[in-house]
């Protein structure tokens, strides 16, 4: 018992047509983005979320008993 596959040649030629259109889209469209810069990387030191707490809660309480006005 064989397999057929039958694929007519509209079905062929519009699916190459498609993939050249998103290429070609794709291409311009990132284009674009690299010019305006929408999706460019920022090198750094990454933000904090905002609404968030400090990260280091303990340089806020001052240490009892040490120092140099501790006698």
């Amino acid at each position: 018992m064989g397999l057929v596959i039958v694929l007519s040649l509209p079905l062929i030629l519009f699916t190459i047509l498609l993939g050249f259109g998103c290429y070609f889209l794709g291409k311009a469209r990132g284009r674009e983005e690299a010019r305006t810069g929408v999706g460019s990387q920022i090198y750094g030191v990454p933000q904090p979320p905002p609404g968030s707490a400090d990260s280091s809660p303990a340089s806020h309480i001052k240490k009892q008993g040490h120092g140099p006005d501790h006698v």
